[in-house]
């Protein structure tokens, strides 16, 4: 697939997009990241692809791009204990949400990941598989991503136990090991989720 989708919208008249999407929906520990980015109209870099599609040094150099070329960008998260009490999806739009308030720059259109949101000035249009088809998005998922995992790499060393950097706390067989032997860390680990809410049960029966 092609991240063409930006300029369809271009030529229908729109001039600033935002791209958003978040990163560690999946992840049993830590917060959800989003970023939302303001591309130039003529960005164009063969770098930029869907997050899950690179390599880790090339996130980090498409990343120096990004952050580099946008007319605006911006990267927030939400905490694991309000991902508990709000649930993972309210928590990655109202990260989002916080990302695209942040930018600081006009724009006419909204571009998300699968993501629907509303009362905003301008249309926000939910894109399916949007990090494959669309640039801004691809470049909000590469922001998120590399800031999530750039989280996960020092919080690592705090909890060297638990090999954070290595799984970047997706639900590995290391890390279900590691939450069995040594039991979930509060304020780390997201407690609503089913494998460290099992892990906690079966420790303290």
């Amino acid at each position: 697939m092609s991240l063409d989708l930006d300029q369809k919208y271009y030529a229908e008249g729109y001039q600033l997009i935002v791209g958003t999407d978040e990163a560690g929906r999946g992840c049993l520990l830590g917060p959800v990241f989003a970023a939302a980015v303001i591309l130039p109209r003529d960005f164009n870099s063969s770098l930029i692809n869907d997050s899950k599609q690179l390599s880790a040094n090339k996130r980090e150099a498409a990343f120096e791009l990004i952050t580099k070329n946008a007319l605006a960008y911006a990267i927030t998260s939400i905490c694991p204990e309000e991902i508990d009490e709000i649930n993972i999806l309210n928590a990655s739009r109202k990260a989002m949400q916080k990302a695209i308030a942040q930018l600081n720059h006009k724009y006419d259109l909204i571009l998300t990941d699968a993501m629907k949101m509303k009362d905003y000035p301008v249309p926000v249009i939910s894109v399916i598989h949007g990090d494959a088809l669309s640039q801004s998005i691809a470049a909000a998922s590469i922001l998120a991503k590399v800031a999530r995992d750039r989280y996960c790499e020092e919080i690592d060393k705090k909890f060297p136990l638990y090999h954070i950097a290595k799984h970047k706390g997706y639900g590995t067989k290391d890390h279900l090991e590691a939450l069995k032997r040594y039991g979930p860390i509060k304020h780390l680990h997201r407690f609503s989720y089913a494998p460290v809410k099992a892990c906690l049960i079966e420790k303290y029966l």
